[in-house]
């Protein structure tokens, strides 16, 4: 990690001032949906349903005014090689998005061409790097869906790059816009539990992969500081409880077994807010959009990178067999 020693000195030091422990237009040519210019938006990687739910969000004739005219354009469809789960999407997810008036080109240095702003949507974290430097070399603002990377090293990389180029990333899960998110007031919150589906992937680190929706609606409620994490892990469940530098405590409960589903409980000072079910993924795409137009980023990377190091404590501590591990020990290690 020494090629990101600079950003992590400045990570770390953010987070000790902070008290933390780290620092479409459907195609029918008569009613063709006309893009603006600065509107033009490009999609990297078409093995995930996000890719289509986004394209249709954004290219249907009746699209919200909260969309601003946004337009999907282009699109480069990978994307994994190796992972079946997604290289098998691939085609079908091509086929519906060029009938939504999507062009599909042969790489991202044609996709940079022809769109204003980019949605980093490949499934495999492992790519995101690599591809994440040519968009921001190119001085395009870029969207990274989840998982923003395969390991906390190429995270602080991505952020790195954002700051040499001077272009404001972010990455979020749509799961940040849960329903009862509303009802919360950051400042009452003593403690939450959350929990959501913690599929595996051998590729990636266990969290990264699926369970990071359940631990991204735990650091929405709770926000970042959080200090110590220790983790329960079993075939079918994990447990990782974590303790914030002021003592409180959140917990999230990530699933393998019975029905898929995401929610939690926020306990106030005023009382208790249950949230769930699953919102959708339109309130995460007006937040994607408000960044495409303004610059201004939703969620910050100081937070991004804790709830990294947050995942990577945990694996640390199933490793070694479930006993407390700090989020500034991975962070050095």
């Amino acid at each position: 990690m020494t090629h990101s020693l600079y950003s992590r000195r400045k990570f770390v030091k953010h987070a000790t001032m902070s008290s933390l422990v780290l620092g479409a237009a459907l195609p029918a040519l008569a009613n063709k949906k006309a893009v603006a210019t600065g509107k033009r938006v490009g999609i990297i990687g078409l093995d995930t349903s996000h890719s289509t739910a986004f394209t249709k969000a954004l290219n249907s004739p009746d699209a919200s005014p909260d969309f601003l005219g946004y337009t999907i354009v282009a699109a480069y469809p990978y994307g994994s090689k190796d992972i079946e789960s997604s290289t098998k999407r691939i085609p079908g997810y091509t086929d519906e998005v060029k009938k939504l008036n999507v062009e599909i080109v042969d790489s991202i240095s044609d996709l940079l061409r022809k769109v204003d702003v980019v949605l980093l949507e490949t499934n495999d974290g492992r790519l995101h790097l690599e591809q994440a430097l040519q968009v921001l070399k190119a001085g395009k603002r870029l969207f990274i869906d989840k998982p923003i990377a395969a390991s906390l090293p190429d995270a602080i990389a991505i952020f790195e790059a954002s700051r040499k180029y001077n272009i404001p990333i972010f990455s979020a899960s749509s799961l940040r816009h849960i329903k009862g998110i509303e009802k919360v007031d950051k400042k009452t919150v003593v403690g939450a539990d959350t929990f959501s589906p913690a599929v595996l992937e051998k590729t990636h680190p266990d969290l990264f992969w699926y369970g990071i929706h359940g631990v991204e609606t735990l650091y929405t409620v709770m926000g970042t500081g959080c200090r110590q994490v220790v983790r329960v892990h079993n075939d079918g469940t994990d447990i990782v409880v974590g303790t914030w530098a002021d003592g409180r405590v959140g917990t999230f409960r990530g699933t393998r077994t019975g029905k898929h589903d995401y929610g939690g409980t926020v306990y106030t000072q005023n009382g208790n807010i249950v949230l769930g079910p699953y919102g959708g993924y339109e309130p995460l795409l007006k937040d994607i959009v408000h960044y495409f137009e303004t610059g201004e980023v939703p969620v910050t990377p100081e937070e991004t990178l804790e709830i990294f190091a947050f995942m990577e404590a945990a694996d640390e501590s199933k490793r070694r067999g479930g006993i407390p591990v700090t989020l500034a020990s991975v962070i050095k290690k």
